[in-house]
């Protein structure tokens, strides 16, 4: 993978940067403060490094970084899977930071965000320095090289086809003991169903008249309104039966 071009605007303290790379072994020399770790820190912030409004040289509006690299089978691969548009030969990454510390990046063209521009920065850059080398850090990049030194790549695939396997194991077991809590629960509310059904003892034949002492006792409120009517008739009222009665009685 090779960095072909870079491109500053208004980063930190230069003003404008255009440095186009040859191919092959490229060096950049000079003394302390002659700005060889800006140079580096702005590839970074092209790579997805955060950013804020302190990378904005003083005066401007925003800082703006475009860096372009030769493309490799890996790279367009991922260009692909994240729907990204595919450059002859070419991955070109834009970054932009304004003076309120709001990013937005580019790949190709097409916005992205900093998460796909770390992802592919992986694939296209491995920058490292006296204390460190950046991919050392990276688990994955560990796992490659042991992988390769020991030529383990089928083994590797097949241990990683085990581990899913097991996950997919592992998920069901997990299913499956949340479904037999809840079978367990269903279960307790039944037979407190059936406890209930045993204390009160239903006979065999007992449905039936359980309906019609239902019924009756449904009617008991229709019968005394009737029955208070019936008693006002015979007693209240102007015309109340009995003193109609008490009348005639002793008319006669």
């Amino acid at each position: 993978m090779s960095l072909r071009r870079i491109q500053l605007r208004d980063f930190v303290i230069v003003q404008s940067l255009d440095l186009e790379i040859s191919q092959g072994f490229s060096v950049l020399t000079g003394e302390t403060g002659a700005g060889k770790s800006i140079l580096i820190d702005a590839l970074q912030l092209a790579l997805g490094s955060r950013g804020d409004a302190l990378v904005v040289r003083e005066g401007a509006a925003r800082t703006e970084i475009c860096a372009e690299f030769g493309s490799t089978p890996a790279t367009a691969a991922y260009l692909e899977q994240a729907g990204f548009a595919q450059e002859e030969g070419t991955v070109l990454l834009r970054r932009v930071v304004d003076v309120h510390g709001k990013s937005r990046a580019w790949v190709n063209g097409s916005a992205a965000t900093l998460t796909q521009l770390r992802d592919l920065g992986e694939a296209l850059v491995d920058i490292h320095g006296q204390h460190a080398w950046q991919s050392l850090t990276r688990p994955a990049a560990v796992r490659d090289l042991l992988d390769a030194y020991g030529n383990c790549e089928a083994d590797r695939a097949a241990v990683a086809a085990a581990h899913l396997s097991w996950k997919a194991a592992a998920n069901a077991l997990e299913l499956a003991k949340a479904n037999a809590s809840d079978i367990q629960s269903e279960r307790e509310r039944l037979q407190w169903q059936l406890d209930e059904l045993a204390k009160l003892k239903p006979g065999a034949d007992e449905w039936s008249a359980l309906n019609s002492e239902h019924a009756r006792a449904a009617n008991a409120q229709a019968l005394l309104d009737a029955a208070a009517a019936a008693l006002n008739a015979l007693n209240d009222g102007e015309e109340a039966a009995n003193a109609s009665l008490h009348s005639a009685s002793r008319q006669l």
